[in-house]
């Protein structure tokens, strides 16, 4: 692996269920075993290690004899959910209290980090488990998440809890040991070791498929869970876990380079999965804010959506999404002033106009 103590004082490893469960519904902990003598390696060096861990769902079907793993519908993954991360939770608190470790247990669903308040909470929940030597093990909350308020991967969960502890590196462990440039089952597919900026060419490499049939997630969701990490200044890496000890081996991976580190704020805004709606803006307004300018009703082209003031919308320039911020009009009043000038803007609205429909400290660009 390439994050060192003295570089990634705080580590995100995630755990696939692939990797996790037997394909019959067992916990492979003779593996889970070597995961945590790994983690515990670590925290002697120095590091603070928090781990996402999918398996729940797999765990839980087995136990209610439930079809497709758990996954025939949103209920039977609800109950699976419930079940198993009872079982989930104890393997942990057992295989980590063998090396002398604290777990804790963290659910959270999408809502948890997509609201402001409930995501410094859950930041400052993680800041001093971590800080007291204990072991944080965080999973979505299946039994009560429905498709609008979910995840629906562990990837991207990973990168919202790695930006939220303030971490310097992700591990995604999978069935697969990085990127390649197409399905890697194809033959001349080509390793990627290191990517230094994703890009559409980049996008365009990602499988959907999941191997195992267990999980969620693919490539798709690593990719998406990469720059939600690099963009809040944490480095991610892909890597197979099917060594015994992945976490002290140094096998071949992916990694994915991180930008600057934004402001804790703007890290927030980037990362957020849920926008309300969408403001079309021209290449004039596009230009702007890439210089660090607030978005002005006069290069705005087009809206799309139900939001209000304070929704989280996106930007979108003739090349695609480039920003995400906090909308300070209602999206009826933003039609109303498309493409006006500020001098004209309290006719129109009968009211003293903003300073801007999305302004830059209020902003991320993509």
């Amino acid at each position: 692996m390439v994050f060192a103590p003295a570089t990634c004082p705080r580590l995100i490893v995630k755990i696939g269920s692939a990797l996790l469960v037997h394909p019959g519904g067992a916990v492979r902990r003779d593996w889970l075993a070597g995961i945590a003598a790994d983690i515990a390696a670590r925290i002697a060096e120095g590091q603070q290690v928090a781990v996402v861990s999918s398996g729940a769902i797999a765990l839980g079907a087995r136990r209610l004899g439930l079809a497709k793993g758990g996954r025939a519908s949103l209920e039977d993954a609800q109950a699976a959910a419930a079940v198993g991360q009872i079982a989930l939770s104890q393997v942990w608190a057992e295989v980590l209290g063998h090396e002398r470790l604290t777990a804790a247990q963290m659910l959270v669903t999408l809502d948890d980090l997509e609201d402001r308040r409930r995501y410094l909470n859950a930041s400052a929940t993680l800041d001093r488990l971590l800080s007291l030597g204990v072991v944080p093990v965080i999973n979505e909350n299946d039994s009560v998440a429905t498709a609008e308020i979910r995840f629906g991967d562990n990837d991207r969960l990973a990168a919202r809890v790695a930006q939220a502890a303030g971490a310097a590196g992700v591990v995604l462990l999978s069935d697969i040991d990085g990127l390649y440039d197409r399905n890697p089952a194809l033959p001349g597919a080509e390793h990627i070791a290191v990517v230094e900026r994703i890009d559409s060419a980049i996008e365009a490499m990602a499988d959907r498929g999941s191997a195992s049939g267990m999980g969620s997630g693919g490539m798709v969701s690593k990719i998406a869970a990469a720059k939600i990490a690099c963009a809040a200044g944490a480095a991610l890496a892909i890597a197979s876990g099917h060594a015994e000890r992945p976490l002290a081996a140094d096998a071949r991976h992916t990694l994915f380079v991180p930008e600057r580190r934004a402001r804790a704020r703007k890290a927030w805004l980037a990362g957020r999965l849920t926008a309300k709606g969408s403001i079309v803006v021209d290449a004039g307004a596009a230009r702007a804010l890439t210089q660090g300018n607030s978005l002005l009703a006069v290069g705005a082209t087009g809206v799309r959506g139900m939001f209000f003031r304070g929704d989280l919308v996106t930007i979108e320039g003739p090349a695609g999404p480039l920003a995400r911020g906090l909308a300070e009009y209602d999206a009826a009043d933003v039609a109303r002033l498309l493409g006006t000038h500020s001098e004209h803007q309290a006719a129109i609205l009968d009211y003293a106009p903003r300073a801007a429909l999305v302004h830059r400290n209020h902003m991320a660009l993509l």
